[in-house]
C-alpha cells in the first residue's frame, strides 16, 4: 500500500482507466457535507481522465438551516444539481421498510461498477454495499484504524496526534472496518484547528480517491487488513465537550479550543454568563502560576493569561493558557487587546463551570 504526500497532477497519470475501447466505469457518489462535495467537484472534473461517469448522487434529505429554518440542500446535492446529475436522498436502505426496499431498487437501476462514498451519515447495509459490481469505496478522515466513527479530524486534534491522513477503504458491514487500498498522510501543525484540517482532508482526500479509481483492480487486489488492535473509535461530538475544565492542564485545554472549533466551540462561565474562548496561542511551559485553576492570571494587550491544572502531580506549579479571542454573551468576538482596554474582564476574575 503507498503512502504519498503530494496533489494530484492529470499530466502524471497513468491511462489503465483511460481506454476508449471500454466503457466508462459508472460511478454512484454518496455524501452530504463539504468535505464530500470537494472529492464530488473533483471527480466531476476529471471524468474523462479517468474514464469515469458519475450517474447518480446521494445524499442526505434537504434540512431546516439558518433562524428562518427553511430546508437547505445538502453540499453535495448544490454540485450535483449545478452538474445535471440525477441526485437521489432515501430516508433508509432497510430492507425491513418498504421505503428501503425502493431506494435499493432504484439504486441497481442506476447498473453501479463502484460505489464511492464520504461523510453520507446513512448507514449502508450489505446488500447495498455488495450492489456495486465493485462495492463501495469510502474517503475517510484519519490513518485507519487509528480514529473510526463519525469525528475522526476533532479526535485527532483532541488526542495531541502528531499526524492524520486520509484512507480509502473498501466498505465491509462493520464500522470502518474495510480494508485499505491506499493510505496517504499529512502532517498536524500546532495552529490546525478542526476548520483548517477538515479543508486538508478534503483536499487531500479527493487526490486519494482520484489516484484509487485510475488504478482500481491493482489497489482492490493489493488492500491490507486493519489491525483491530490499534482502533479507536472518534464519537460524534456534542456541545457539552466544548465546557472547558480548567484543572486540565493548558495543553489539554489548547487542544480543546483548536479541535472544537468553529463546531461546537469552546466555552467557559464569567458571573454566570456564558464566555466563547475562540482561540489561544501555543502554550508556553515557561510561564507558571501558584492560582487556582480558572483564575485570570493577567489581562495583557497579546494575551489574557488563564491559570489551568498542573501537567503532572509532580509539577508544583500550574500551567497556564494565553486566549487571545474571547467573545462575552450577546457580544461580539473580540481580541486580548480589545479586552484589555474594556472592562468586562479584569485580572483575579474567576472562569467557572455551569454549575457554579
Amino acid at each position: 500500500m503507498t503512502t504519498i504526500a503530494s496533489t494530484f497532477d492529470p499530466a502524471n497519470f497513468s491511462t489503465k482507466n483511460n481506454n476508449p475501447a471500454t466503457a466508462p466505469m459508472r460511478v454512484v457518489f454518496a455524501g452530504t457535507p463539504e468535505f464530500a462535495a470537494i472529492s464530488l467537484e473533483s471527480l466531476i472534473s476529471q471524468q474523462d481522465v479517468l474514464n469515469i461517469e458519475i450517474v447518480a448522487v446521494y445524499t442526505q434529505p434537504d434540512r431546516k438551516a439558518g433562524r428562518g429554518q427553511k430546508l437547505a440542500a445538502s453540499a453535495v446535492k448544490e454540485v450535483a444539481l449545478a452538474n445535471d446529475i440525477a441526485v437521489e436522498q432515501p430516508l433508509t436502505f432497510k430492507k425491513s421498510s418498504t421505503e428501503g426496499m425502493a431506494a435499493r431498487q432504484t439504486l441497481r437501476t442506476y447498473q453501479p461498477d463502484i460505489m464511492i462514498v464520504a461523510a453520507y451519515g446513512l448507514i449502508l447495509p450489505i446488500g447495498v454495499l455488495e450492489t456495486p459490481t465493485h462495492g463501495c469505496l469510502n474517503i475517510h478522515a484519519s490513518l485507519l484504524p487509528r480514529w473510526r466513527g463519525a469525528a475522526p479530524i476533532h479526535r485527532a486534534l483532541l488526542a495531541g496526534d502528531d499526524e492524520t491522513g486520509i484512507t480509502i477503504m473498501q466498505m465491509d458491514k462493520g464500522l470502518d472496518t474495510g480494508d485499505m487500498l491506499y493510505k496517504v498522510s499529512a502532517s498536524i501543525e500546532p495552529i490546525d484547528t478542526a476548520a483548517s484540517l477538515h479543508d486538508k482532508m478534503a483536499a487531500l482526500g479527493a487526490t486519494a480517491i482520484s489516484t484509487v479509481l485510475n488504478d482500481l483492480s491493482t489497489y482492490q487486489t493489493q488492500a491490507i487488513a486493519q489491525d483491530d488492535s490499534q482502533a479507536n473509535y472518534a464519537e460524534k461530538l456534542v456541545k457539552t465537550e466544548g465546557e472547558v475544565d480548567w484543572s486540565q492542564p493548558a495543553a489539554a485545554i489548547e487542544r480543546q479550543i483548536r479541535g472544537l472549533t468553529p463546531w461546537p466551540g469552546a466555552y467557559t462561565f464569567l458571573a454566570g454568563q456564558r464566555v466563547k474562548v475562540l482561540a489561544s496561542l501555543p502554550v508556553n511551559t515557561s510561564q507558571q502560576t501558584n492560582e487556582p485553576a480558572g483564575t485570570v492570571v493577567s489581562v495583557g494587550r497579546k494575551a489574557i493569561l488563564v491559570a489551568c491544572g498542573k501537567g503532572n502531580d509532580t509539577e508544583s506549579s500550574a500551567t497556564t493558557l494565553a486566549i487571545t479571542h474571547l467573545q462575552f454573551a450577546g457580544g461580539k468576538p473580540m481580541t486580548a487587546e480589545q479586552v484589555c482596554h474594556g472592562n468586562q474582564l479584569n485580572d483575579g476574575d474567576q472562569f467557572t463551570t455551569a454549575s457554579k
